[in-house]
């Protein structure tokens, strides 16, 4: 095999974590190492239609902006969902708008390996990664039953008591006890065995969607976080006729989006709904008779899980492997500011919360994540990449929550930066993905031959690639220069033809070459700290931890701001891209 590796991305999905995986095709197709890769686009609609699409798709701004076409939404934004029940004709037409459908049994034939950035249910679970198992094509991440695992929060939270030894009470209430038992009984109970506050979370949800933190001793509010969780909501006659036709419209788009809403279909008083626009018309009609309206997601959960609220700093720990499967944990990332609860919106949308690496903390508690993240990493099936959240609470005791098995892949994300820190850019990360599960599916005893094939080939690609031409990426000290220099560098580490390496402009007429994990700080005054910032003892310690493995993928990496001479500079660069002028010359 002397042809490049075609990796099909799988994006989008069916969860309510869709548009985060949007975000992720998108950054693995631009990321991608074009020397040994070809990306081939497979959109997932909500429907589970598999799609190949154009990389001009990922310029659009969500999903909603291109599928289904804009002149079927009847003045809303929806998912293909709220067309309800389609012919094959119209659903044909729909799909070929954007792309052509491929059927299950041609997936093979357009990917040598599945890169899946889907997330949460049907991604996360086993579900993809079972169908890829059938088809005999190699997937991104952990085997069927670290995912299983890693979806199903209560299973987690027993797995990971009994690797660690950590004590955290939870507990879960059903949605028949929730809609049969005396609710103000029930919440006494869950402060009872659990004190207060408490958090309650939807049990196979992904991106901290469906999580609520109960504060107050009312039962109002328990109540609500527990409707937030089962995704359903509840709207009075009496709020509804106060609200003029625009905010009327406001309420059904707010309920469309998924970080917020409980999403469509819904169902309401035993009818299924599809359309905002149906649904608006038919409360007009309900609320004439009935005093509420209670509206039910068609993909709810059926039980809640409920845990005890941990006070402390939150952190988040991603993990990787060697070729013999030894795990080798990150540098913790810590997630302060002024933000109540590190919710979706918090992880995705806010500008107030920052993220720190290490976490400033004692080194003592440093090494403790990192045996209790490795604990946790093997007792519950993971392999090849996760990240696992968790806190440090005043007393110095480290609690673990949450394993992700595919981590969010936006540039910004945790486990990028957290790669950085140890000198992989994203392109050097992507690759890594690919091969540690390539070796992974090797373990699995399953059509070894072939996959031992591919893992091969790649192998040989990345040990004999020829030198590119050393591009400087240079800017100023400005955030508007930083900003772009970021996103060029990021772009250009996956060039067949440059190899980029970031300069910076100093105000004082010198050039620095910059190493790259300063290229992830997220604004020109973290990146200015930084330089002048000694490294933390513990992140040199991870350098050192992850020394054998980086050099096979990203080779000599220089973690020093060196001086660079003019004369230097034109021996070093004979191309530079620069951010000043957007030019490259």
């Amino acid at each position: 095999m002397d042809k490049k590796i075609k990796v099909g991305i799988f994006f989008g999905g069916q969860s309510r974590e869709r548009e985060i995986s949007f975000l992720g095709g998108r950054t693995a197709y631009e990321h991608l190492d074009k020397r040994f890769f070809e990306p081939v686009l497979i959109f997932v609609d909500s429907l589970g239609n598999f799609i190949h699409v154009e990389p001009s798709i990922l310029n659009e701004a969500d999903i909603r902006s291109f599928y289904p076409s804009k002149n079927q939404n009847n003045g809303y934004k929806v998912y293909i969902e709220s067309l309800g029940p389609l012919k094959v004709s119209q659903l044909y037409k729909l799909i070929y708008k954007i792309g052509s459908q491929v059927k299950i049994e041609e997936l093979k034939s357009y990917m040598d390996f599945a890169f899946v950035v889907m997330h949460g249910p049907s991604a996360e679970d086993g579900s993809i990664q079972g169908l890829l198992e059938w088809l005999n094509i190699p997937y991104l991440g952990p085997g069927i039953l670290g995912s299983a695992v890693g979806i199903n929060k209560p299973f987690q939270n027993k797995l990971m008591a009994y690797a660690t030894g950590q004590e955290k009470k939870y507990l879960t209430i059903s949605k028949r006890e929730w809609n049969t038992s005396d609710r103000s009984k029930l919440f006494s109970s869950v402060i009872a065995k659990l004190g207060f506050p408490f958090v309650v979370k939807a049990p196979h949800q992904g991106s901290s969607i469906g999580v609520a933190i109960v504060r107050k001793r009312s039962l109002e509010e328990f109540s609500k976080a527990m409707s937030q969780c089962f995704f359903e909501t509840f709207i009075t006659k009496k709020e509804w006729d106060k609200l003029s036709p625009r905010r009327k419209k406001n309420v059904m788009e707010k309920m469309s989006n998924l970080d917020e809403g409980i999403g469509f279909p819904v169902v309401l008083d035993g009818e299924q709904i599809y359309h905002p626009a149906t649904l608006l018309k038919k409360l007009d009609e309900y609320l004439t008779q009935h005093e509420v309206a209670q509206l039910n997601s068609v993909n709810g959960e059926d039980y809640v899980l409920i845990e005890e609220f941990i006070s402390g700093q939150e952190f988040s720990c991603g993990v990787i492997q060697d070729d013999e499967g030894r795990v080798l944990p990150l540098p913790p990332a810590e997630v302060y500011g002024e933000t109540a609860t590190f919710d979706f919106k918090a992880k995705y949308k806010s500008t107030v919360s920052k993220k720190r690496i290490p976490v400033k903390t004692s080194d003592a508690n440093l090494e403790k994540i990192h045996e209790d993240v490795l604990k946790a990493f093997e007792a519950t099936g993971m392999s090849v990449i996760c990240r696992i959240d968790g806190f440090i609470t005043e007393d110095d005791v480290v609690v673990l929550h949450d394993p992700n098995t595919l981590p969010g892949m936006s540039p910004s994300s945790f486990i990028f930066k957290q790669m950085a820190e140890v000198g992989f850019n994203i392109t050097n990360s992507l690759t890594y993905f690919i091969r540690q599960s390539l070796i992974e599916r090797i373990r699995s005893g399953k059509n070894q031959f072939e996959v031992q094939q591919l893992l091969n080939h790649l192998s040989t690609q990345i040990k004999n690639a020829p030198a590119r031409k050393r591009l400087a990426v240079l800017f100023g000290e400005n955030e508007k220069e930083f900003i772009l220099a970021k996103k060029v560098y990021n772009e250009l580490c996956g060039s067949e033809e440059y190899e980029p390496v970031p300069v910076c402009a100093a105000l004082n007429g010198s050039r620095y070459i910059i190493p790259l994990n300063l290229m992830y700080k997220p604004d020109i005054n973290e990146f200015g700290t930084a330089i002048a910032t000694p490294k933390h003892p513990f992140i040199q310690k991870n350098i050192e931890l992850v020394k054998q493995v980086r050099a096979f993928y990203a080779g000599e990496v220089d973690f020093s701001v060196r001086k660079v001479s003019e004369q230097d500079y034109n021996q070093i660069f004979k191309h530079t891209y620069d951010c000043l002028t957007g030019e490259l010359h």
